[in-house]
């Protein structure tokens, strides 16, 4: 005998497709949190395979910023980091150097302005030389529905995220061609940099932008011994994104289903592949794009994945409709 869920199932299905579609979509059933995917706490490369090697990080004060910088210094770098508030950075390059017994340099720097940019490479120089690695990871973003942007909410997100990243790819791969030196740059984007999405359009187009130019030069500036690669990191908690793009908390549980691997990333992985990225074990790669989001972008990109909400009894009731259906 039927169950009372099948058969309501099929009842909902004989009344149309559109009954049963708003019935599954709003079930309460959905994949259970993965077991099988914990992230892995700790440093992925050797000790020591940043050594005498010099590492540029914008944003590296706080988030993945720090995080990247963080793994970077434990690996053997010598750190500089930037953004606007010195205060915050020299208290981040104390509590790194603590950890890792190498010195972290902080250097204040606004990355929308091109002359403040070039300052900041001239007290990088001074300190430690020309960088081997430089990490674009400086941004801002806030959700907003298009319609109530501004010119001025339109540039403060673009600003720093395209022309902040040009300013300083630019600044510093014109000092490197000169001294004939090579590097490897790392911009952090997102995916949605990909798709495009809705209420972060400023955000949105600016990544979009970055990637284009990482790609570009990284098919000519090859020749100067410079690689360019992407990371674009799926949902990542961390105090200053999730502050700006979920204030109040309530998106995460649906970030969360909707990702196959059943949680959020953490910045330890992101710091761990973009060292991987920026090592000498990754000099072959260049004019990538890295998404690490935990199999999120193609869990919303197939048209049929929503299927993942029916319960079994449902799909036993679609299995019998689909087996009856005559002709094409």
């Amino acid at each position: 005998m039927a169950s009372a869920a099948l058969r309501r199932a099929a009842q909902l299905f004989r009344s149309g497709p559109t009954s049963f579609h708003k019935a599954w979509l709003h079930s309460s059933v959905a994949p259970p949190p993965s077991g099988f995917f914990t992230p892995v706490d700790g440093v992925m490369l050797q000790t020591g395979s940043f050594n005498d090697r010099v590492a540029f990080i914008t944003g590296g004060g706080t988030g993945l910023g720090r995080a990247m910088t963080t793994t970077l210094s434990q690996l053997g770098a010598r750190c500089v980091i930037a953004s606007r508030k010195l205060d915050v950075l020299q208290q981040t390059a104390e509590e790194i150097s603590s950890q890792t017994g190498n010195q972290v340099h902080a250097v204040q720097c606004d990355v929308r302005d091109p002359e403040a940019v070039s300052r900041c490479v001239d007290r990088m120089e001074a300190l430690t030389g020309l960088p081997d690695v430089i990490v674009n990871n400086a941004a801002g973003n806030f959700v907003c529905p298009s319609e109530r942007l501004s010119p001025n909410a339109w540039r403060s997100v673009t600003d720093i995220v395209l022309n902040g990243t040009a300013f300083v790819t630019l600044e510093l791969g014109k000092r490197l061609i000169q001294g004939q030196r090579g590097a490897s740059f790392l911009a952090i984007t997102t995916t949605y940099a990909e798709s495009g999405s809705g209420f972060v359009a400023p955000s949105a187009s600016a990544k979009a932008g970055v990637e284009a130019l990482y790609k570009s030069l990284a098919a000519e500036w090859g020749r100067y011994g410079h690689r360019f690669n992407v990371i674009q990191p799926g949902p990542i908690r961390t105090k200053g994104a999730f502050s700006r793009l979920d204030p109040t908390g309530c998106f995460q549980k649906e970030m969360i289903s909707r990702i196959p691997t059943g949680r959020l990333g953490t910045p330890t992985e992101i710091a761990n592949l973009a060292a991987y990225v920026s090592s000498g074990y990754a000099s072959w790669m260049s004019g990538a794009v890295i998404r690490l989001d935990g199999g999120e972008y193609v869990s919303m990109a197939g048209e049929f994945n929503e299927l993942r909400r029916l319960t079994p009894d449902q799909w036993k009731a679609m299995e019998a409709k689909i087996r009856s259906a005559k002709g094409s």
